[in-house]
Parts: C-alpha cells; sequence; structure tokens
C-alpha cells in the first residue's frame, strides 16, 4: 500500500502550530518514538531503498516494511515518486526484534525521535523533531488531493515539498544513516565501527 506523504523542512514549530489551530486542526498529543531498524547481513533492503522497523509509539508498538518507490537519488536532493508501506501493530518492542534477529537479521541501527501530532478531518500533521536536524513537517492524508488541500491550507509553496524518508533529511545534513548505530536525544549521532556490505 502506498504511504501518501509529503515533508517540509526547516519549519517554525510555534509559528506552524498557530497555522493549525487557525486553520481548524486539533492538537491529537506529543509523542516520543523509539525504532529499531533491521536489514539482511548484505544489506540487500538498504539497496533496494527498502527498510524492517520495529517501532515504539507510546500507545501501540508497530512493524512495518518501508519501500522507497522511484528513487532518483540518495542525497536529498531530488523527491522519491513515493514510498510503499506495509504495518502490522505487535505487542512487544524487544521480543519482537529478537524475533527478527533470531531470523537472521541484523539492526541497523537504533534511533529517537518526538512527534506533536495534529489532525484536520482525515490529515495529519506531525511535527517532527530529530537529533541533528532541525524539526520538520509531515504530512499524510488518504489522497493526494488532500495533500494539496493541506499544502493550500497553511499557504506552503508546492515547490518546496520532499516525497522522501528521514534518511535523505539527515543526507541533507551531510549525514549518511548507514554509519550509524545509535540517534538519540542523550548520545546524538553515533557512527557503528564499520557499515556492513
Amino acid at each position: 500500500m502506498q504511504e501518501i506523504e509529503v515533508k517540509f523542512l526547516n519549519i517554525n514549530p510555534d509559528e506552524l502550530q498557530k497555522k493549525l489551530e487557525s486553520i481548524g486542526a486539533v492538537k491529537i498529543g506529543e509523542y516520543f518514538y523509539r525504532r529499531r531498524v533491521f536489514d539482511y547481513p548484505d544489506w540487500r533492503l538498504d539497496k533496494a531503498g527498502a527498510f524492517l522497523r520495529v517501532r515504539d509509539e507510546g500507545d501501540k508498538v508497530t512493524l512495518g516494511f518501508k519501500k522507497r518507490i522511484g528513487v532518483i537519488s540518495n542525497d536529498g536532493l531530488t523527491s522519491d515518486k513515493g514510498m510503499e508501506e506495509v504495518e502490522v501493530v505487535v505487542d512487544d518492542f524487544n521480543k519482537t526484534a529478537e524475533i527478527l534477529l533470531r531470523l537472521g537479521f541484523i539492526e541497523k541501527h537504533y534511533a529517537e525521535n518526538k512527534r506533536v501530532r495534529w489532525q484536520k478531518d482525515d490529515i495529519i500533521f506531525d511535527i517532527d523533531y530529530w537529533p541533528g536536524l532541525e524539526p520538520y513537517l509531515e504530512i499524510e492524508a488518504l489522497s493526494w488531493e488532500g495533500i494539496d488541500e493541506a499544502i493550500n491550507l497553511l499557504e506552503l509553496r508546492q515547490e518546496d515539498k520532499k516525497i522522501f524518508s528521514g534518511n535523505q533529511v539527515y543526507a541533507l545534513t551531510g549525514v549518511d544513516v548507514g554509519e550509524l548505530r545509535r540517534i538519540t536525544f542523550d548520545e546524538g549521532l553515533v557512527k557503528r565501527l564499520e557499515k556492513s556490505k
């Protein structure tokens, strides 16, 4: 199933939240996410623009497969065509990760982020905070028309929207997430000793 989502970088969170309130969006909550990202030992998912993730969202834990669609580059300068996503709710963060490890997957990295979620009708607005990055906005809708509606409501510029993964946001700052083993607010960006093949 295709995920219908865009990002807007370098936002001012305070101003954006005032704007969201003014268009009738409702603040849903503030969340702390932690995730463990997995691949095969030969990094074949990474090479295909995909990854397997276990994410603790605070109120639920999910196991998800994500794959970039229409990849042109990994440098963050060019948008993809979209993102494929398959996700299920599981009941234990660490046990699910342990199953993946026992099946022969390797853990690429552990990462944390904070999210402030707003909603208007079927449109989700997430203000995301990641270690080492400026806050950015993600807009998710049921259709691309819904995305366009959200962009117009917030008076954002269509040409500023990005369709790509968080890894590409890091790439814009010169960081290769493949070289990291931990991304945390306490430790910052912790490099692995050696990137796998």
